[in-house]
């Protein structure tokens, strides 16, 4: 299966209300990042990262970037300085946001385990 196909709306609008905003404060990244268990989804382990910077929530100025097997850009516009952000801040956290897309952890032992960028 390729893990890059892209996921009926229908699924994708369900599991967006499954997903964990990170702010800016708890990452270290200057824009808002979800990150979510995998649910019904039939894609791989990825991050949505909001585009506009600081706290703003913005469900319709989104990206999407895939964890595995390395960072990358999947979905949707990021400028370069921001990409090399996230895949740095992934990178930092990848066994954490698989044991979260895995459930293997709580959402409390994600917001526990994961790591800041500086």
């Amino acid at each position: 299966m390729n893990v890059h196909q892209p996921v009926p709306a229908e699924v994708e609008e369900e599991d967006f209300f499954l997903m964990s905003n990170l702010r800016p404060s708890d990452t270290g990244l200057p824009m808002v990042v979800w990150v979510s268990n995998r649910g019904h989804a039939r894609h791989d382990a990825r991050v949505k990262v909001c585009r506009t910077p600081g706290d703003r929530i913005a469900v319709d100025d989104m990206a999407v970037v895939g964890i595995r097997p390395s960072p990358e850009l999947i979905e949707g516009p990021l400028d370069g300085e921001s990409l090399k952000l996230v895949q740095r801040w992934i990178a930092l956290n990848a066994d954490t946001l698989i044991g979260y897309w895995n459930s293997e952890l709580s959402t409390r032992e994600l917001f526990q385990n994961l790591k800041r960028i500086e």
